[in-house]
């Protein structure tokens, strides 16, 4: 028997299987048959780990999303005071990328906060940052930092993906790629309240890799954090044997379609997701329960105050989930509008609304993954797509982007404590000592995953790829 587009009913079936067979799926009892269609990307999943002895097995990756003033911050320079309201001439990023035309007077702004020098390193941080600031002598300071695009959304993507306009995989798709997973019951990369714009899926996407190196999201940049959840974790209507059943006929039609299209990567990582998902029942809805922890614990991370709540709940379920093995977790303060959190044109002192959301809680997960032992082995990674001007834009109340010199830092993970590295100019404008690209960055953490990013490819087009192209060092004087 035929439809009237010609296909018999058993081929109608065999291709509508695709459809419905992706309900769930049942790969632990037929591992076997699984395997007999692997492809070369997963072959290379299963034997994936460290091309040498690792410093650290995991990163949270805390992104500020919109460019943290560094000169309000971290990079402190007196003599933006000195000169603070005077026109002097910089060059101007914005300016050379929109008109060639790289010099401009503009008019020095001074910080609104006053900087202090804390812990026995002795580093500077400014009045934003009094909770961060405590913890000073467990931060790696990179002063020296630069980045590819003037925009957010190219250096956005350039951040997570190496790339400002190319279609490339994301960092926690390179790890997860890289060194496979650590807990087969949750997935291996997770993105919490990623932001829908500069890039959207593409920083916790696969790229041209197979879809199981795709990243998790769990909420949305925002949506109140006490909402994020995994969707449809519930389990099948039914006893278990039921669901058991069920789940090993819907096989049955998933090894129809195997069999139909044995180098289909993009089947093969959907019926893997949704095994990953099966086995997920019984697993992440305790993960992803806060209500497990003391009170003592929620007080921390200022879970219950409005200004700390939504960032503290981030902050605490990145942390457990790093507890349960999940390799990379990328935790996002930010929003879906078109001028993102940190990104203060005209209205510098905003800064400070998003310093005190911020500030707590990412003291408190310090304190967290020291007590309970994990900073030694997780890299603790916190910055944006870029800094700021240290002058005002249009000779208003705020900065502008610079992509020329900003700061992060980097804690735990076998960098040097309590380091300072690199130096922009005297006005916190320009890289100008111990300068690291952001090829620099992404190569040094992988370095300390222990992944050697010229050899950590992978084979597209006839072509070899790598999240740091064809540039990037390892910065080993910030390791320990």
């Amino acid at each position: 028997m035929t439809n009237d587009g010609g296909f018999s009913r058993r081929q109608w079936l065999q291709t509508a299987a695709c459809g419905f067979g992706g309900l769930a799926w049942s790969a632990m009892a037929n591992r076997a048959a699984i395997g007999a269609t692997r492809s070369a990307a997963q072959d290379a999943l299963a034997t994936a780990g460290p091309h040498f002895a690792p410093r650290a097995k995991r990163v949270i990756f805390l992104f500020m999303q919109g460019g943290v003033s560094q000169v309000d911050s971290f990079d402190y320079k007196p003599r933006l005071a000195k000169n603070d309201g005077q026109k002097m001439p910089f060059e101007d990023s914005r300016l050379q990328a929109n008109t060639g035309t790289g010099a401009s007077t503009q008019r020095v702004m001074g910080s609104p906060w006053k900087f202090k020098q804390y812990g026995q390193s002795g580093r500077w941080v400014s009045d934003l940052f009094p909770e961060m600031a405590r913890h000073v002598d467990d931060m790696c300071l990179m002063h020296g930092l630069h980045t590819e695009g003037v925009a957010h959304g190219p250096s956005t993507l350039f951040l997570h993906c190496g790339a400002t306009t190319l279609v490339r995989p994301s960092m926690g798709s390179w790890l997860l790629y890289g060194l496979g997973t650590e807990n087969e019951n949750l997935p291996g990369f997770v993105t919490i309240s990623p932001s829908a714009g500069n890039g959207g899926a593409r920083n916790y996407g696969p790229a041209f890799m197979p879809a199981q190196f795709q990243g998790t999201a769990i909420g949305r940049a925002g949506a109140p954090a006490e909402q994020a959840t995994i969707r449809n974790l519930a389990p099948l209507s039914g006893t278990a044997t039921e669901g058991r059943q069920r789940l090993d006929r819907l096989q049955m039609l998933n090894e129809l379609q195997r069999e139909r299209y044995p180098h289909d990567d993009t089947l093969d990582a959907a019926v893997r997701s949704y095994e990953l998902a099966w086995r997920m029942q019984s697993v992440a809805p305790q993960v992803l329960d806060l209500g497990s922890e003391t009170a003592g614990t929620l007080e921390r991370y200022g879970i219950g105050h409005k200004p700390t709540d939504n960032f503290g709940r981030q902050c605490l379920l990145a942390r457990r989930l790093c507890e349960a093995g999940v390799r990379y977790v990328q935790v996002t303060y930010g929003d879906n509008t078109a001028n993102p959190a940190w990104d203060q044109h005209s209205n510098l002192p905003k800064h400070a609304e998003h310093a005190l959301a911020t500030d707590r809680p990412i003291a408190a997960l310090l304190d967290d993954l020291k007590r309970r032992g994990l900073l030694e082995d997780t890299i603790v990674w916190w910055g944006g797509e870029f800094g700021r001007t240290p002058y005002a834009q249009n000779n208003g109340t705020g900065r502008d982007h610079n992509p020329g010199g900003f700061t992060v830092w980097l804690a735990g993970g076998g960098f040097q404590p309590g380091l300072a590295y690199g130096a922009t100019d005297e006005f916190g404008h320009r890289a100008i000592e111990g300068r690291a690209h952001m090829h620099d960055l992404h190569a040094t953490i992988l370095h300390q995953l222990g992944l050697n990013h010229e050899r950590l490819t992978y084979r597209y087009a006839g072509r070899d790829f790598r999240l740091t192209d064809v540039a990037g060092r390892v910065v080993r004087e910030i390791i320990a």
